[in-house]
């Protein structure tokens, strides 16, 4: 019994610790039809925004605070300068974020160099749940995860930037039409893409190694969770409780090797018999 409880939290953190990453590719691609590659490095640069506070002896809540807002300013900055230029030209898009997602690793590798740093996390005690310790870091991700999910649904559908974002969504031009601002509705979106990650990574970092590599990590695993998923909220969280579902449980269990083989036999699988995601509709035939 403790064995399945351990490992269904296990699950349940990763899953969700992929929701906080895709999210944000989600709304960019949704709103903006821009898949960002550079998204990775944007999580990782969370993740070092949180140590160099750390360094500076900020202490982890100031740098889990001022994660999203730098990395949401970086987001801001990178869609002046480049994004904006190439939103009509999908697939320029996809060699435009690509090349920043290099020049953003190289720089931090430039900049904090190849070793790896750790993070002290707060919360360094167990909860018992049901005659099982669990750790309450690990409880605390998923609070924020659910929490951040929330506040997510809430703007978007209880708020007028919802409002002109999901308008822009269906029909950009006849929401142009009716006064919207799309320009400064797609800047906006994207700097918040962009904080999403950034929390995302400074919330992992205690959890994980954070070096120039550590955003490809989650990066991969979000996108299949979107693929197998189909989009959207309700199937980014599907796709994300598949794929950390499985991968969580068979690295447990087996090997962490063995998981990923099977996480990529499984989003081959839907994506062949759902090519459009499992809610997304029916597939072609």
């Amino acid at each position: 019994m403790d064995l399945i409880l351990t490992l269904g939290l296990d699950a349940l953190n990763f899953a969700l610790a992929i929701v906080l990453v895709a999210m944000g590719l989600v709304i960019i691609f949704g709103l903006m039809n821009v898949i960002n590659m550079a998204h990775g490095e944007l999580f990782l640069l969370g993740a070092y925004t949180l140590v160099v506070v750390q360094k500076a002896g900020g202490g982890f809540w100031l740098g889990l605070i001022l994660a999203p807002v730098v990395v949401g300013l970086v987001g801001l900055v990178l869609e002046e300068l480049i994004i904006r230029h190439v939103y009509r030209r999908f697939l320029d898009t996809i060699l435009a974020t690509w090349g920043i997602s290099i020049a953003i690793k190289q720089a931090v590798i430039l900049g904090f160099g190849p070793a790896s740093y750790t993070v002290d996390a707060p919360l360094q005690y167990g909860v018992d749940l049901f005659g099982t310790t669990y750790p309450a870091y690990r409880l605390f991700i998923m609070a924020v995860a659910v929490l951040v999910i929330l506040l997510t649904l809430f703007v978007f559908f209880r708020t007028r930037f919802g409002l002109a974002a999901r308008g822009v969504i269906a029909n950009r031009s006849m929401a142009a039409c009716l006064g919207i601002n799309t320009r400064r509705l797609d800047r906006a979106t994207f700097a918040f893409g962009a904080a999403l990650a950034g929390l995302a990574g400074a919330v992992m970092a205690p959890q994980m190694s954070v070096d120039p590599q550590m955003g490809l990590g989650f990066l991969i695993p979000a996108f299949l969770a979107i693929l197998t998923g189909g989009g959207g909220l309700t199937g980014t969280l599907l796709g994300a409780s598949l794929v950390g579902g499985i991968d969580s449980t068979f690295a447990k269990l087996w090997s962490p090797v063995l998981a990923q083989v099977v996480v990529f036999a499984m989003a081959i699988v839907v994506i062949r018999i759902f090519p459009n995601g499992l809610l997304a509709g029916r597939s072609r035939k």
